[in-house]
């Protein structure tokens, strides 16, 4: 009997870049991407106090269309757009009828008939097919632009001064969740983004996918870092700067098994401006005291790592959870975990225990997120 073919991993416009500078390479959802380039410590605290690199090219990128794509927009996703004005995005999710999620994601006003959602990589055609499947009874068209785009974030304390040596868009204009378009690296209409995955202050920037275009504005974005101490930085230093703060990932604090309650996500959902997809779940959910458990910080004060999976335990030595993600955490120099737990016991400062190799290590919960980038002084 023959063995199948293994599926070939898919590839960023910038893959052959990362291999060139020695990159370590592995799969994430299917995409042949760089974990870390010169370590995952220095990359994750070039970000904190200075500026990183990242290539997330695999993000996907979906555009609604048409009179019609508000009331789609509004119906797919559980904020509410109809407050964001052209320029502006805010974090959302695509939620399941049962009000679990089908994604987190981003979506951008680029005009009162046309809007963009950034949507994970791992999940991209899953959320496309849903997103066409939901929208069919809008007048709008949705249309999947992600291959179109090499997207780079550029991440850190200096990263707008960074960006600012290759643009004459005033980056100080753009404020966060905000974007405009300029002209960057001598591309004209590039979609600057004030977002990113980090905690930190950064930008994303969107440029025809094309490899030498792609690995020219790396290069140069990389020079003009330089003075700042720029890395590139790879998918372990992302991990860890967003459990840092606290940010969810897909099939770890987010999944088709988790609702908005549990994970603590209830201040991004809108359930007051009228009907959309897992609204009424949400509501019985609510009306019936909320959820079992809730999504919890916790910090290990025993010497040991959280890892994602280990069973959380109280007191007794009973399981009541499971870490979604655990880590040391490079800036902060703490193991820090994200887990569900009973909602009773979802308390700051409330005592429990991680099982790591059979044994229960003592943790506390702690408030989230763990690591507040610090307010700018004039």
């Amino acid at each position: 009997m023959a063995t199948p073919a293994p599926i070939a991993l898919r590839k960023t416009p910038l893959n052959v870049m990362h291999r060139r500078i020695g990159a370590k390479m592995v799969d994430f959802g299917g995409w042949d991407m760089p974990v870390e380039y010169s370590g995952l410590i220095a990359e994750h605290m070039a970000v904190r106090t200075g500026v990183g690199l990242f290539d997330v090219s695999h993000m996907g990128d979906i555009q609604l269309r048409g009179p019609g794509s508000l009331d789609a927009v509004q119906h797919i996703s559980m904020n509410d757009a109809s407050k964001l004005q052209v320029g502006q995005a805010h974090y959302s999710a695509m939620l399941y009828p049962q009000g679990t999620f089908v994604d987190d994601v981003i979506v951008h006003k680029l005009s009162d008939n046309d809007y963009l959602i950034v949507i994970n990589a791992g999940t991209r055609e899953k959320d496309f097919h849903w997103v066409k499947t939901n929208v069919q009874r809008f007048n709008c068209h949705a249309n999947d632009y992600s291959d179109y785009y090499t997207q780079l974030a550029i991440q850190g304390p200096r990263a707008a001064e960074t960006l600012a040596k290759l643009t004459k868009v005033d980056l100080s204009s753009i404020k966060g969740y905000w974007f405009k378009w300029g002209t960057v690296c001598g591309l004209a209409n590039t979609l600057i983004a004030r977002t990113g995955y980090t905690g930190e202050d950064g930008f994303e920037i969107y440029v025809p996918s094309d490899v030498p275009t792609s690995e020219r504005v790396w290069n140069e974005v990389l020079e003009a870092g330089k003075e700042f101490g720029i890395l590139p930085c790879g998918l372990g230093a992302r991990n860890t700067l967003r459990l840092e703060s606290a940010m969810s990932l897909y099939d770890h604090e987010i999944s088709d098994k988790i609702n908005v309650f549990e994970a603590h996500l209830d201040r991004f959902l809108k359930l007051d401006k009228g009907p959309f997809i897992g609204s009424e779940a949400l509501k019985t959910i609510q009306a019936e005291g909320g959820p079992a458990r809730k999504l919890a910080g916790l910090e290990m004060v025993e010497r040991g790592i959280a890892r994602d999976g280990y069973a959380v335990l109280d007191e007794g030595g009973k399981k009541i959870g499971v870490v979604t993600s655990g880590s040391p955490a490079p800036f902060l120099k703490k193991n820090i975990a994200l887990a569900y737990v009973p909602r009773e016991l979802a308390v700051v400062d409330g005592e429990v225990a991680v099982e790591i190799r059979g044994n229960p290590v003592k943790a506390r919960i702690v408030p989230t997120p763990f690591y507040r980038r610090p307010k700018k002084t004039a």
